[in-house]
């Protein structure tokens, strides 16, 4: 009888350990690469559903610097505005502060990498993007020369909530979701492949002295040139030391920012502004709406 107990128990053993083994789900790779190409690489996967038909949106913030309700929505209105993409899920990941004075684009890649947890995947196209609390190693507040946001590389992208919350305050027209929408809107306008990133220009629109960005007066992916007493410019930092290490397609400085944003001589708010005719018709032609 002790035998016969013994060799069921030994069946019984064996016929577990074979349900336990069937029952373990296989590790999942994720081909981070996917991720880690060049600013506008992805621009058709993001326009079109092709390959990807759902985009999840990972919004890293730090504690006190989530972005606001009334930017996201803008901002996905904007993504349904010009792409095909209907499924959009955006999921918020509070993060403690660096504790840095500033930030370069090398630091705040290697945030991304420390932090990051979506990546594409199946029919699921996964984008990055990191509100902070530390402005740009190279601005100049005094001199009015900030970052407000830059993109680095094809699914990344950083928002300096910190500065567009101070840069806001500046203004009694200007609201910090004004900003945000406008500064989330004009990278994602590079995401999408603009102007000459990813995405031909169909037209000669482009500006001669901002590469990459639009030379209609009014468009959204316009970008102002303006000089300060130093001689710096707002096109001096893709060069500078926040840059370094990384090959941004756009530093987004405030002053172009708030020139978009300025209000009309009757209006009381501002209205953040949209694409121009041809950045739409550049979009169409690569898949977007």
């Amino acid at each position: 009888m002790g035998k016969f107990k013994l060799i069921m128990f030994l069946v019984l053993s064996a016929f577990i350990f074979s349900c336990s083994k069937n029952n373990t789900e296989p590790d999942v790779v994720i081909d981070k690469t996917l991720n880690l190409k060049s600013a506008g690489d992805s621009a058709n996967d993001i326009l079109s559903n092709d390959t990807y038909d759902k985009i999840q949106i990972e919004i890293a913030y730090v504690t006190g610097f989530r972005p606001t309700v009334t930017a996201i929505s803008d901002f996905t209105d904007f993504l349904k505005l010009h792409t095909y993409k209907e499924n959009i899920e955006f999921i918020y990941k509070e993060l403690d502060s660096p504790n840095e004075e500033n930030l370069t684009l090398q630091e705040i890649a290697d945030l991304e990498t420390e932090n990051r947890t979506v990546y594409s995947s199946g029919s699921t196209l996964a984008v990055y993007i990191y509100f902070s609390d530390a402005p740009s190693e190279d601005d100049v507040e005094d001199e009015g020369l900030v970052t407000l946001g830059a993109v680095y590389r094809n699914t990344s992208m950083i928002i300096h909530e910190g500065t567009i919350r101070k840069l806001a305050s500046q203004s009694l027209a200007v609201s910090n979701a004004d900003v945000e929408a406008a500064t989330l809107n004009h990278e994602f306008g590079h995401l999408f492949g603009l102007v000459n990133l990813g995405t031909e220009a169909l037209s000669d629109h482009e500006d001669v002295d901002a590469e990459n960005h639009c030379n209609v007066d009014g468009c959204l992916m316009r970008a102002e040139l303006q000089f300060t007493l130093s001689g710096k410019s707002s096109l001096d930092l893709k060069n500078g030391s926040y840059a370094k290490g990384q090959n941004p397609a756009c530093v987004l400085s405030g002053s172009t920012v708030m020139s978009l944003l300025q209000p009309s001589k009757t209006a009381r708010t501002v209205e953040v502004p949209g694409l121009d005719a041809a950045c739409v018709e550049d979009i169409q032609a690569n898949g977007g709406r």
